[in-house]
């Protein structure tokens, strides 16, 4: 099988020059809309088995940013238990909405922005392929930011005398925090510059390393506590009130990976199997998010019993390691996860985005450094203070993303019944499945926007608050009944492979 470059796939000519472009390009792909990163992945070439997918979240729900939501429930009142159980909940729903999201790039191997063109039409996905890439591009630099103050710690350890560098501020951030930013900034977007093949290898290597670092964390404070852990601050939540916090730090939770379960299809599409995805799921969300709370009660547990203070993140527990080769060891392990998660979570959907946005001008490796200069610039310290903020940024996310994944899922399953034009996912013909009105289907954007504006009112209006923490699904729920309430039920079900088109991998 022949594999196009973005060079072979001209633009539609006119009539008269049909027969010599239909020898060129005979599927009639649009150079607008299909290259090589892009284009549907090869059965053959793919090779993200259910390991590879378990370690995608051994690596992502071990993020820094996730243990600082997870310790801010203790420390806002919620008792050892009461988060397990949060956690759980969110970990069976999560389980479920990523299998539906992750079966499409299985059946398509098309990235997310592609996938998006089904519901939003050919021009029309810009919209959630540039929201997903925005929000991404934030989270890549706050977890940056995160991973920048534990290589401070590191620093400081090594020479001492840099923790002078503390003292000095530029923008919002001291000196020595501008050094190890930048350093690991440039160290990520090296790698990420060998695409998603590396990335696949880097998320196999990072997963074992992680779980085992976070392990013995656990036990080396276990020892140090005298097997002692406090399971709440003393004033746990107790009737409707706690579950009403379970319930809302459960949404909340979903609302984290609201970003994830829209793109998941960019990993998805190099799956072996749907049996692997299935798998990988399974191991690396229910069972590995119970591992994670349990990690998490165990380290706020055993200092608050040490000395009454809640720790804001591991960075805390890492930063009190007596021995400087263990903390050095510990530290290294935590920069390893950041890179890991900002690898899948944080570079590949904006760097798809900004592809889909300029195909003729932008390969994965241009992206992905465009990518990585944005998050940099935004100063993404600035948008990081503590877990009230943390959570209310969520809330805001999830007003934003659920909408989308409403949309989408509705189209997919609902509307299509999963059967889809592969072909035409890349063809700017007027009579094209997923053209609509000049390459928009105003009526999804549309349900987009109502369910938007009640998700944001939700979300943000202080009167509502009770229900803020439930956003993403109150805007999922929203935007999936408006799009079935406004889209065009008669639709061309042809279900055509995109096989002749698909590309093997080859970074």
């Amino acid at each position: 099988m022949s594999q196009k470059t973005p060079e072979m796939v001209p633009e539609a000519a006119p009539q008269e020059n049909r027969p010599a472009i239909d020898r060129a390009n005979p599927f009639e792909l649009s150079a607008s809309l299909y290259n090589q990163d892009l284009a549907p992945t090869t059965r053959s070439g793919r090779t993200w088995s259910s390991y590879s997918i378990f370690t995608l979240w051994a690596n992502d729900v071990h993020s820094l940013g996730n243990y600082t939501f997870a310790i801010g429930l203790f420390a806002l009142g919620m008792s050892g238990w009461q988060i397990l159980g949060a956690l759980g909940i969110g970990a069976v729903l999560l389980f479920a909405l990523l299998n539906f999201s992750g079966f499409m790039g299985e059946k398509t191997g098309a990235p997310f922005p592609v996938m998006s063109r089904i519901a939003f039409g050919i021009n029309g996905a810009q919209i959630p392929a540039l929201l997903r890439g925005a929000v991404a591009i934030a989270w890549f630099g706050i977890q940056t930011y995160l991973a920048a103050q534990v290589l401070a710690v590191m620093v400081i350890a090594v020479a001492p005398g840099s923790a002078a560098l503390e003292q000095t501020s530029f923008l919002g951030l001291n000196a020595l925090g501008w050094i190890c930013f930048v350093a690991l900034w440039a160290v990520q977007l090296v790698i990420v510059s060998y695409g998603m093949e590396m990335i696949r290898k880097y998320e196999a290597f990072a997963g074992p390393v992680i779980l085992a670092t976070f392990l013995g964390l656990a036990i080396w404070m276990l020892f140090e506590s005298g097997f002692n852990v406090s399971m709440s601050t003393g004033e746990s939540k107790t009737g409707i009130e706690m579950w009403t916090a379970m319930f809302g730090a459960a949404a909340l939770w979903v609302s984290i990976y609201g970003t994830f379960v829209l793109n998941f299809c960019d990993f998805t599409r190099g799956a072996s199997s749907k049996k692997a995805i299935v798998k990988g799921n399974f191991f690396g969300i229910p069972l590995n998010m119970m591992f994670f709370g349990a990690i998490v009660v165990v380290l706020t547990g055993t200092q608050f019993s040490i000395n009454g203070q809640v720790i804001t993140s591991p960075s805390d527990i890492v930063g009190a390691i007596p021995n400087t080769l263990l903390l050095l060891l510990a530290s290294a392990a935590l920069l390893v996860l950041t890179i890991a998660v900002n690898l899948m979570a944080n570079f590949v959907a904006p760097t798809y985005a900004l592809t889909n946005l300029l195909p003729k001008k932008l390969n994965f490796r241009t992206a992905a450094l465009i990518s990585g200069v944005i998050g940099l610039v935004i100063l993404p310290w600035n948008l990081y203070n503590s877990p009230e903020i943390i959570n209310y940024f969520l809330g805001g996310l999830g007003a934003l993303l659920g909408p989308l994944f409403g949309i989408i899922m509705a189209d997919y399953w609902l509307i299509r019944k999963a059967r889809i034009n592969v072909m035409d996912l890349y063809r700017s013909d007027a009579e094209g499945t997923y053209y609509f009105t000049r390459g928009v289907n105003y009526r999804a954007v549309g349900a987009l926007v109502i369910s938007s504006v009640i998700a944001l009112v939700l979300a943000f209006v202080p009167a509502l608050h009770i229900v803020g923490p439930f956003a993403w699904f109150l805007g999922s729920s929203a935007g999936a009944l408006a799009y079935l309430a406004l889209a065009k039920r008669q639709h061309d079900l042809a279900d055509i492979d995109g096989e002749p088109i698909a590309v093997a991998p080859t970074h």
